[in-house]
């Protein structure tokens, strides 16, 4: 679509930031210098919507206040993301160049409309009106919150506040896009080129073969080992060359830190140590500036938990449950590793994922690489949308919408009548210049348009998987883990809760409004079909015989479930412990050097079974809580995996009277009160609109074998 919402300058009417409507952006057509012109015209048209919102003349209803000024923030907010995420997944100097000219100014205005006292005003007006009684449910939950996010974005602070505030936003964005092109810089920069081919004894065929890509790429000449997860992760599993895993290992857990030079090749400007202690020191000062006692405090305003305390009693709470079991993994690991791989002087870090999968090969006869031939990427799909078509009463369909690299595929989803009520994209592959690990994010939220069509939802799902390579000549088709499938389910589970949403109002349709702790229900929820024999059945087909996953290899995978699942939950608490406890204990205005890392090896030395090594810097890569929004919030992961098993053990009740999990009944009853209703009612009565009761942690320690 190549109309525009706006009256356009002639320079400007072919901005492909400004021109796509309320359609779909055409990437590929984004250049750098598009971004200041068109997010500088956006900024100046939304700033003209707050001054007629808060004129005294504009009467505080939904139609002349909360409508246009919704039009107006998420027009900016629309280009503006397509920018954040071509900068997240094509990466270039001269994007990341425009993007950080840009970032202040767009974090200034959206500080000044939580501060603006004039536009809180009008919504308290509102809020007060005969008016607000006739606004629909969800329409009253934006009021609400945007009364809720009016006080937590400053507007009661006294005018001489108010300028020190806004400077905080702006100095943490600048932060977070510093620390994140750090981790990003420091992963791009290292690269172990091989020459010998009797160094890679012990990697799989396609690990191999994508070094082999990779060095050819780089113009090397042998087989060239990046820090890039797919590329990383085969060389700690199975590479029997100890001196390679351990190069590599230190080179990873050093990345964005003062050690990097030594292990990785890197730049000391990519040390991320201070910039945690400048960004926890902001937090600090905005939460005492709105009158919270920390950052974990503020927090809690908009989560379900109820104050810092529950929260630290929580995980404490879960570390106790685990810890046996995560002390028994260890001392049989480290008891195999001694009799059966010769490592008599002990486990190193770097041994640890090596020995894992050896023991987990023995234990129940047979190795994940074995398993990843089974699941081709297309077959894996094809798998999910019918687990989705099933539960949901939806049809996915390949769709051709503009995208931003030829990996890219894009897909409709349509009701029974066959509207289409929503689309996503999904960016499958690792590639430099994107950004590690996996997401889903909003790229157009639903609602109903003044002229009383629907926007439907679109999505991005994005991975890390490892791409396809050519074996012998010819390009093999692309097969995943079954941690990576786990990871696809994941991702789908969030972008369900966006797409299916029937919520009309912006604010609180889809993930929008949902509390941070409870957004990681509907992804959890779908991790646990991955675990079903009637969905593996019919969605694997090894790559080179087309044969379904044999029943014999699943009740060896099934059984091997829970291998090591204490301590690896244990090295969740300790991730979510350490946000934790660095934004509600840590003094962060007196620290310096590296308390940052003092906190986290503490903790990491009160809770987990695994030695820590001396140079581990992982908190420096914490991109979570330091660039990705979770900050003060890693803990919700284990906090909505509570809400996930119950809920899914709702499926599991039904087979027990149908037969299958895959119960349309019951999946309607989930869509219609979790994924439909998005965040227009408090996560806590949409759980027990659909369990009929509060969430229980039974079923989730009985999945984990922690029970």
């Amino acid at each position: 679509m190549t109309t525009s919402l706006f009256a356009l300058p002639p320079a400007l009417q072919n901005n492909p930031l400004l021109t796509f409507g309320r359609g779909i952006a055409a990437y590929s057509e984004i250049k750098p210098e598009h971004i200041a012109p068109a997010i500088q015209f956006l900024l100046k048209h939304a700033q003209d919507a707050v001054d007629t919102a808060t004129n005294p003349n504009t009467p505080s209803s939904w139609d002349q206040l909360a409508e246009p000024l919704e039009d107006a923030t998420e027009s900016l907010g629309r280009s503006w993301g397509v920018i954040s995420h071509l900068n997240s997944v094509a990466d270039t100097p001269e994007l990341r160049a425009a993007y950080g000219e840009m970032l202040p100014e767009v974090t200034a205005f959206f500080s000044s409309l939580g501060q603006n006292l004039a536009l809180y005003q009008k919504f308290k007006e509102l809020n007060n009106s005969v008016a607000f009684g006739k606004l629909n449910r969800a329409q009253q939950k934006v009021i609400e919150n945007s009364l809720r996010d009016f006080r937590l974005g400053g507007a009661e602070l006294s005018d001489a506040d108010k300028p020190r505030f806004a400077q905080i936003q702006d100095e943490q964005a600048t932060l977070g896009k510093a620390f994140s092109d750090h981790v990003l810089d420091a992963t791009d920069g290292f690269v172990h080129l091989i020459t010998q081919e009797s160094e890679l004894v012990g990697l799989p065929e396609d690990a191999i073969a994508a070094a082999a890509d990779t060095a050819k790429q780089k113009d090397l000449q042998g087989w060239a080992f990046t820090l890039h997860f797919p590329s990383y992760y085969p060389v700690m599993q199975y590479s029997e060359n100890r001196a390679l895993r351990r190069l590599l290992y230190e080179a990873y857990v050093t990345r964005a830190s003062e050690l990097a030079p030594q292990y990785a090749h890197g730049n000391i400007a990519w040390d991320n140590t201070q910039n945690m202690l400048d960004q926890l020191q902001l937090r600090d000062e905005e939460a005492r500036m709105l009158g919270f006692a920390n950052f974990a405090a503020l927090s809690l305003a908009p989560k379900m938990a109820d104050n810092v305390e529950e929260v630290d009693r929580f995980l404490s709470h879960f570390a106790i449950k685990a810890k046996p079991f995560a002390k028994k993994d260890w001392i049989e690991l480290c008891a195999f590793a001694k009799s059966e791989l010769g490592l008599v002087d002990g486990l190193e870090p770097w041994d640890v994922a090596f020995a894992s999968e050896r023991l987990k090969q023995e234990r129940y006869s047979f190795s994940e690489n074995e398993l990843k031939q089974y699941f081709p990427l297309p077959k894996v799909l094809d798998g999910l949308f019918q687990v989705i078509q099933t539960l949901f009463g939806v049809k996915i369909a390949a769709a051709d919408l503009p995208s931003w690299h030829a990996d890219v595929q894009s897909f409709s989803v349509s009701n029974t009548q066959g509207n289409i009520v929503a689309y996503f994209y999904l960016d499958p592959y690792a590639r430099p210049g994107k950004r590690g690990g996996a997401w889903m994010d909003d790229a157009r939220g639903r609602r109903v348009l003044s002229n009383g069509e629907i926007q439907v939802p679109v999505a991005y799902l994005v991975c890390n998987f490892a791409p396809p390579v050519k074996v012998d000549g010819v390009l093999r088709q692309p097969t995943i883990t079954h941690d990576d499938v786990i990871t696809l389910f994941h991702e789908s589970g969030h972008g369900l809760h966006h797409l299916l949403t029937q919520v009309d109002a912006l604010g609180v349709s889809g993930i929008n409004g949902v509390e941070w702790d409870a957004v990681e229900l509907p992804s959890q929820f779908m991790e646990n079909f991955c675990w079903e024999w009637e969905v593996l059945e019919k969605m694997t087909a090894h790559v080179e015989t087309g044969k379904p996953l044999p029943r014999e290899l699943f009740e060896k995978m099934l059984a091997a479930k829970n291998f090591q699942n204490g301590y690896m939950t244990l090295r969740q608490i300790v991730m979510s412990l350490t946000d934790w406890r660095l934004h509600s204990h840590f003094k962060a205005r007196d620290a310096k050097g590296h308390a940052v890392l003092d906190v986290s090896r503490k903790i990491a030395d009160e809770f987990n079974v695994i030695p820590q090594p001396e140079i581990s810097r992982w908190i420096n890569t914490f991109s979570h809580i330091f660039a990705g929004g979770y900050a003060a919030g890693y803990y919700s992961y284990k906090w909505a995996e509570v809400l996930s098993a119950d809920a899914y053990s709702a499926f599991e009740e039904a087979a027990k009277l149908t037969g299958s999990v895959l119960d349309a009944k019951t999946g309607q009853r989930y869509r219609e009160e979790i994924l439909e209703v998005g965040g227009s009612r408090p996560a806590a009565e949409s759980f027990k609109a659909f369990r009929g009761r509060e969430p229980s942690i039974d079923a989730l320690l009985r999945h984990g074998g922690l029970a």
